[in-house]
């Protein structure tokens, strides 16, 4: 008799084996899609130069848009006798970029996008970006990129100095002895030693700004890593870049003296893709001993 009734744990384990099982086949799709690099599946906002390539010149101009969870472009502060924005195509690593250029000595390049998902980063969040820095060294100039609670680029002049910061400002700058170095400051008054070599990797760089807490933040140049601090209050909404003041540039494909930025996305921060990783790893490990 005993052998046609089933004990209740079997039961039990049966249904707790099937759950763990769904539970491990569900995180493992979300696993691979998160750790699909720039797919779009993970990203709270993400926007790409390639969606912009549209013939010869391409569609990036004042106003356009393009992925999601970020505003419009916004060339306002642009000025002086040769600066342009252009696409540029294939260059290093056949990537196409956002361009910015100075064809005369004084041009000021001024591009910006607010970030429109959640209405800014968030604490836990992750702002990447792939740059393409000028090399050569012009006098007075340099370029940087601003990270601050705004809706508006910031206009030709030194924020932190002329005018206020609130937020963040990453920099290259030829005026100071620092140059081919980034420098990190921000609106607590923080000023930052030099880090990363801006000429580096044929000044290919991927720039990581991590807001840790909402008055906290870990920004990674390359493979320099800053942490600094916020004043309470302060909301990251806005990212602004500036070429200022270069020159001789022959065009939007001038890799030795533009500023091109090849993709921007804002994800959750590596910590806690890793945590999931490991997690994944953890209920798979389980699947494969049942």
């Amino acid at each position: 008799m005993r052998s046609h009734f089933t004990p209740a744990s079997v039961g039990k384990n049966t249904m707790k084996s099937q759950f763990v099982s769904g539970a491990a086949i569900a995180c493992a799709v979300t696993g691979a899609m998160a750790f699909m690099p720039n797919t779009g599946s993970a990203q709270i906002a993400y926007d790409t130069a390639n969606n912009y390539v549209n013939g010869a010149g391409g569609t990036w101009t004042d106003g356009s848009t393009g992925g999601y969870g970020f505003g419009a472009w916004s060339f306002s502060g642009t000025s002086g006798a040769g600066a342009g924005q252009q696409m540029a195509y294939s260059q290093p690593g056949g990537l196409n970029m956002w361009s910015m250029f100075n064809t005369g000595p004084g041009g000021i390049n001024d591009v910006g996008r607010s970030i429109t998902a959640n209405g800014g980063l968030q604490p836990g969040q992750t702002f990447q970006a792939l740059i393409e820095n000028p090399t050569a060294y012009h006098f007075y100039g340099g370029f940087d990129i601003l990270f601050f609670n705004g809706t508006a680029n910031y206009p030709a002049g030194t924020p932190g100095g002329t005018q206020p910061l609130t937020g963040i400002r990453s920099q290259v700058f030829g005026y100071y002895t620092h140059y081919p170095y980034w420098t990190v400051q921000d609106s607590n008054g923080g000023n930052q030693a030099t880090t990363a070599d801006s000429t580096a990797n044929n000044g290919v760089v991927q720039i990581d700004l991590t807001l840790d807490t909402a008055t906290s933040y870990t920004l990674t140049i390359g493979s320099a890593v800053v942490n600094g601090t916020l004043p309470s209050g302060t909301t990251i909404n806005y990212v602004n870049f500036r070429n200022y003041r270069g020159g001789g540039s022959s065009g939007p494909n001038d890799t030795a003296n533009n500023f091109q930025i090849q993709y921007m996305e804002i994800v959750p921060e590596p910590a806690s893709m890793a945590l999931l990783g490991l997690g994944l790893g953890g209920l798979l490990f389980f699947r494969r001993r049942k």
